[in-house]
């Protein structure tokens, strides 16, 4: 039988990633709760429910996953609710705006024998997926330092719901999420951080640009975004003992998606020429340019569905979804404080 979903929200992500997404896995979705119905009919047809609120879909025998991409304060009531209707849930990320909601979303996921994931999209990003290849391959050798980027320019606030201030809005949680989960997929839990939280923009109401320093032995990775950048520089630089890696653009199945391109056709998730990264070796060493892997968030909703029909792990667990948010709270707590916060204990000294 087909995998039926309903999808709570349909925004950006909701209409151009979600509900795509799903259907390029061969998941049905059967309802969308929203007040934009014209828009699911343009995008879905005619046959997809459109409901009014969150219980209506709960209450639904034909849905067997739910889907949240509601704004973020949201997500936590709206994914126990789901969970206790005995329905799988895949939460859109930030997961919760604290690590405790999390956790506690992960228990219940458990106590009640359902999947539960956080869709954390950038783990299958084309550039993202090649570095983690040359570092696999032992193309750059140990690394010693880990930069990435999230530069925009967005020097005007716009009225939408994730400029107000509320729990877990913010760059830190929104483009953070990403950033801070790259981190944990590569190098796991950082032994330390040191940050800084900021607003630059005129009349923000939110954090709208961090920078986050962290450690963990002898590598150092940091991490940052701001919105008053005309140019993004790299996206990614990383030195290893061997090598560096560096690579500018951002991955390009987003602006591919809204264009309306489907994740079967070719070209999806490749990246332009003028985008790919290179290799630098010693010095002076000539530079090395390194066809990217092809960017595939399909991949989520594949493993998704495997998850459920053949009991397989999730792609992104809650537990995943804990640490990167503990992350972020620490980061909060730094940069108030003014210090570096210890987040697990140093490892012991190496004995000569």
């Amino acid at each position: 039988m087909t995998l039926r979903a309903g999808l709570i929200g349909f925004g950006l992500a909701g209409r151009y990633f979600h509900a795509t997404l799903m259907r390029a896995a061969g998941i049905s979705v059967n309802a969308v709760v929203t007040r934009r119905a014209d828009a699911v009919r343009e995008h879905l047809g005619n046959d997809v429910a459109v409901l009014s609120s969150p219980d209506e879909l709960f209450a639904r025998g034909d849905i067997d996953l739910v889907v949240i991409a509601s704004p973020t304060p949201q997500h936590a009531p709206q994914a126990m609710a789901a969970l206790r209707a005995g329905k799988h849930v895949v939460i859109e990320k930030p997961a919760c705006p604290t690590a405790a909601e999390c956790s506690d979303l992960a228990q219940l996921a458990r106590q009640c024998g359902r999947k539960l994931a956080v869709f954390q999209n950038r783990r299958w990003d084309s550039d993202f997926l090649t570095l983690r290849k040359l570092i696999d391959a032992g193309k750059l050798g140990a690394i010693n330092s880990y930069h990435a980027r999230w530069d925009r320019f967005r020097p005007q606030v716009i009225e939408r719901w994730q400029e107000n201030d509320d729990p877990g809005q913010g760059v830190l949680y929104d483009l953070g999420s990403h950033l801070i989960d790259q981190v944990l997929v590569l190098f796991g839990e950082p032994e330390w951080l040191y940050a800084n939280v900021f607003a630059q923009r005129d009349d923000s109401k939110i954090i709208d640009g961090f920078e986050i320093l962290m450690g963990k032995g002898k590598l150092r990775i940091t991490v940052g975004v701001s919105l008053m950048t005309c140019d993004g520089g790299f996206r990614y630089r990383v030195n290893g003992a061997r090598a560096s890696f560096l690579k500018p653009g951002l991955d390009q199945q987003e602006p591919q998606l809204r264009a309306g391109m489907q994740p079967g056709d070719p070209a999806f998730g490749s990246e332009p020429r003028e985008q790919w990264g290179f290799l630098v070796e010693g010095e002076n060493g000539p530079r090395q340019v390194i066809t990217p892997e092809q960017g595939r968030w399909l991949t989520f909703y594949e493993r998704m569905r495997s998850a459920i029909e053949h009991d397989q792990p999730v792609p992104v667990p809650a537990e995943d979804a804990c640490a990167t948010i503990r992350i972020i709270e620490a980061a909060l707590t730094s940069s108030a404080m003014g210090c570096r916060i210890d987040l697990q204990p140093a490892a012991p000294p190496v004995s000569r």
